[in-house]
This record gives structure tokens, C-alpha cells and sequence, in this order.
């Protein structure tokens, strides 16, 4: 039998996460700024998987957690204040719920537990060339033949898409009508022939991306999501459930927990005047917490995730880059290190200051989501 974790206590709640946290996190990294590889991930992924604490937000009878928006955002807590390393979770976060909601019972059936075992690490193809805040412009293209489709086009900025085997892509595959009505979503094998991969290095140097190329790639025609030609509904649901999660504020908490750890070491932390800048972060993560609650709750009710998510996502990634702002200021000479301080990784600042920068860029650009915002929200005119 199930346990009901939304009718404990926050207490008890926050307890038992604290004390799996502890007891089972493996022996790798905490606090890592870098993404880490399967290789190094994988007893993490697997110790969340058999305790079922993979996939918070699934349905129980899908092998989730079934949790409430405040359930959810403990639980977010408790593994930003251990430090626990973020897993691969393209699966258990954007297609298991997409799959959940567009999928046939065939395919819920076949993914979603290989899913939650590890069988399965999945890559996100979206971005191209030319097509990354405006999807729509996508040029990648699947043409039937026969039983199958036939794949050519390329996708890039693909997070971790090296450890993957598979990736869902959008592909063109109507040219004859608008470029929103003519695109469709697939499942695509990485060992399938004609699927190549070439890393792309950050500004740390870690090869966190890679560009994906397919060329004359063969899939079943059973492996499209959501019917033909109607991938636009499903990747903009996915898109809204993205930007709800790149809009937690996992990775400004996380930040303001490492500020306040260096303002502690360099004897600043009583400082009045940093106080103040202090104080006003950590308020406005408060707020953004609040804000997220908001919209974990419409995606508990079921509720579509509007236009208006843009603002989510807009306030996290800003708030994340001013934090790791005050990080650099206030680490002095040690800001250009190129290896943490003391071997603390917590003190490490150009390392924040780095994750940082491209944040207000993944999951559509800030000036493409303040756009979306005053269109689709506010009504102005182009």
C-alpha cells in the first residue's frame, strides 16, 4: 500500500526527507555547479528510484509521489540544503507528465516504468540553429515512408544529450501549412543509425550540451506523441511545465544558502549594508517560492500553465544572476579562481557566477518571454 505522503505533517514530512537525504546520498559530489554525467549520477537516480522518490509530482498509480505544490517544494528544500547533485531528469520531469497527458496506454506503458528504473535517460531536441526561443521555426523534418519516418535536421544546445539514449525532437512534417500547424513530436532512439553527437563546451569548460545530428533516421511510425502534425499543443504544454521548473527556486535558494556561507567566512555577514542586499534576496526568493507555489497548484488541478508562466520564469533566472552577483563582489581577490577556495565548492563564486549566465536564456530568452508577456498577457500591440 501507498503511503499518503500529502496527509503528513510538514514536520514529518521534512523529516523523512532530511533523513533519506542523509542516509542514502552515495558517494559523489554535493553542491556541484556543474551538471554531473550518468556515470556519476546514476547511484543517486537509482537510490530516489527505489524509494519511489523519483518522480514527486507523478501520479501514485504511475509510480509518483502523487505530491501536493507545498509537499513538492519540501521536498526541493531538504536536497538544496544537503547539497544533493540534480539528477538527469528530462525524463521524470518534462515527458513522463507530457506522456501522461498526450500519451497512448501503449506508451505510458512502455516508457514510463523504464523511466523510473533508469532504463531509459532521455534528451530534450527542441532548439536549432536559427529556432531556439521561436520553436515554431523549427527546420528539422520527418517524412513519411511506408511504416516509418525518415528524420533529417539537426538540434543543438541538447543538456546532457551525450548521456542520453533516447531524445524526443519536434520535426517538421507539413510544409504546405502555417509553421505552428505542420510540426510533430518524436521519440528517437540515440543508437538509431544516422543520430551523431558533438559536445559543445561552457564557459567552465564542462561539456554540459552537445548538437545532435540525424541523418536519414528511421523510427516506427508509432513513435510520435499527440497525433501528426499536432506537436505544436504538446510542446507548448511542455514548454509551460518547463518553465515551471526552470522557474523554482531551487537554484536561487541554493545561491543565497552559498552567499550567506561566504559572507560568514570573510566576516562580512553582520555587515549592516550587507545585510540590507542580503535581506532583499532573500525576501525575493521568498516571494518567488510563492509564486511557484502558485503554478505547482495549477498543474496539481490540471489546469493548462497560460502565457503568464513567463513571469515565473523571468524572476527566477534574474534573481539567480543578481544573487551570484553579490557572490563575486563580495569574494574579493578569490572571485577569478578557477578552483574553490579551500576546496569548499560552496565558496567557489566565478563558478555561480557562470551557471548563471545563460539561465535567463534556456527555456526561451528573457527578451522572448518579456515579448510573449506583453502580447499574450498585457494585449500591446507588436
Amino acid at each position: 500500500m501507498s503511503t499518503d505522503y500529502n496527509a503528513m505533517s510538514d514536520g514529518d514530512f521534512r523529516a523523512m526527507i532530511r533523513d533519506f537525504v542523509e542516509s542514502e546520498y552515495p558517494d559523489i559530489p554535493r553542491f556541484p555547479l556543474e551538471r554531473l554525467h550518468w556515470d556519476e549520477v546514476k547511484p543517486w537516480y537509482m537510490a530516489l528510484s527505489r524509494r519511489g522518490f523519483l518522480c514527486p509530482t507523478w501520479p501514485v498509480e504511475h509510480g509518483g509521489m502523487g505530491l501536493s505544490a507545498g509537499k513538492h517544494l519540501i521536498m526541493i528544500e531538504e536536497l538544496e540544503r544537503f547539497g544533493a547533485a540534480r539528477v538527469h531528469d528530462i525524463g521524470p520531469v518534462m515527458l513522463g507528465p507530457l506522456l501522461l497527458k498526450y500519451g497512448t496506454e501503449e506508451q505510458k506503458t512502455h516508457y514510463l516504468p523504464r523511466i523510473l528504473s533508469g532504463q531509459d535517460i532521455w534528451a530534450q531536441g527542441y532548439s536549432e540553429p536559427g529556432a531556439g526561443s521561436d520553436l515554431a521555426a523549427v527546420r528539422c523534418e520527418a517524412v513519411r515512408d511506408g511504416d516509418e519516418w525518415v528524420i533529417n535536421g539537426q538540434k543543438t544546445w541538447t543538456t546532457l544529450g551525450m548521456d542520453a539514449n533516447w531524445i524526443f525532437i519536434l520535426a517538421r512534417t507539413d510544409k504546405t501549412v502555417k509553421k505552428q500547424a505542420g510540426i510533430s513530436f518524436l521519440l528517437v532512439p540515440m543508437d538509431a543509425p544516422g543520430v551523431t553527437t558533438r559536445n559543445i563546451e561552457n564557459l567552465a569548460g564542462e561539456a554540459e550540451f552537445c548538437e545532435v545530428f540525424f541523418d536519414d533516421v528511421r523510427v516506427p511510425l508509432d513513435h510520435i506523441v499527440g497525433g501528426v502534425n499536432e506537436g505544436w499543443t504538446a510542446a507548448k504544454a511542455l514548454l509551460g511545465h518547463e518553465r515551471v521548473f526552470i522557474g523554482a527556486p531551487r537554484l536561487s535558494a541554493s545561491a543565497l544558502a552559498r552567499l550567506a556561507h561566504l559572507a560568514k567566512r570573510n566576516g562580512i555577514w553582520n555587515d549592516p549594508v550587507f545585510r540590507d542586499r542580503y535581506v532583499a534576496l532573500e525576501c525575493d526568493t521568498r516571494d518567488l517560492g510563492d509564486l511557484f507555489q502558485t503554478y505547482m497548484d495549477r498543474l496539481k488541478d490540471g489546469q493548462e500553465i497560460g502565457a503568464d508562466v513567463a513571469m515565473l520564469k523571468i524572476f527566477q533566472s534574474e534573481l539567480y544572476q543578481r544573487i551570484s552577483e553579490l557572490i563575486m563582489e563580495i569574494a574579493g581577490p578569490e572571485a577569478g579562481l578557477s578552483h574553490p577556495p579551500e576546496g569548499d565548492r560552496r565558496l567557489h563564486a566565478a563558478a555561480t557566477y557562470l551557471s548563471a549566465r545563460p539561465i535567463t536564456i534556456f527555456g526561451g530568452s528573457t527578451e522572448i518571454m518579456r515579448n510573449v508577456l506583453s502580447k499574450a498577457v498585457l494585449g500591446l500591440p507588436n
